[in-house]
């Protein structure tokens, strides 16, 4: 294997920003090739497996769950009309978002007026804990453990498809 067109995983980690423990899940969950093997057993990624990396990372970014992050993969990979697919995916993404910044939006609304309701002294009666302790918070905000997006800058995702 002629390793100078490879890298090590640290490489690739360091050029997509993105840790080796996340590279190889995604080489485990096959979202990426499986890497390919010195005769030591080290893996090493070419630049398009970087490009891979950097796409999901993006991906990522903008909340895409990994299931339609491999479906954009595919649909990246293919050579006729994926657009329409494409699209589909985004669209319904980004109703899941709005309906996910609606939550948001009343849980920040209820928290606002749970600290004007709180003394905030040495007493013991608070509202704010009153409120957390309530069985139904979890049928009123069924999506407050969610992970919210992170915006990160890093590598660009050289493709037709750039989600970035």
């Amino acid at each position: 294997m002629d390793t100078k067109m490879y890298v090590t995983i640290g490489e690739a980690a360091k050029e997509s920003g993105v840790s080796p423990k996340m590279i190889r899940y995604y080489e485990s969950v096959g979202l990426i090739s499986k890497a390919a093997r010195s005769n030591a057993g080290y893996r090493y990624y070419t630049q398009n497996d970087i490009q891979a990396v950097c796409f999901i990372r993006h991906a990522r970014e903008f909340g895409f769950a990994l299931n339609d992050i491999a479906r954009l993969i595919r649909l990246r990979q293919q050579q006729d009309g994926p657009s329409a697919e494409v699209k589909k995916i985004v669209v319904k993404h980004v109703d899941a978002l709005r309906q996910r910044i609606a939550e948001l939006e009343v849980i920040c609304r209820t928290l606002e007026r749970l600290a004007e309701l709180c003394k905030g002294d040495a007493g013991h009666e608070c509202p704010i804990l009153h409120e957390l302790g309530e069985p139904s918070h979890a049928a009123r905000f069924p999506s407050a453990h969610r992970r919210v997006p992170q915006h990160a800058t890093g590598c660009a995702v050289r493709s037709d498809l750039d989600l970035r």
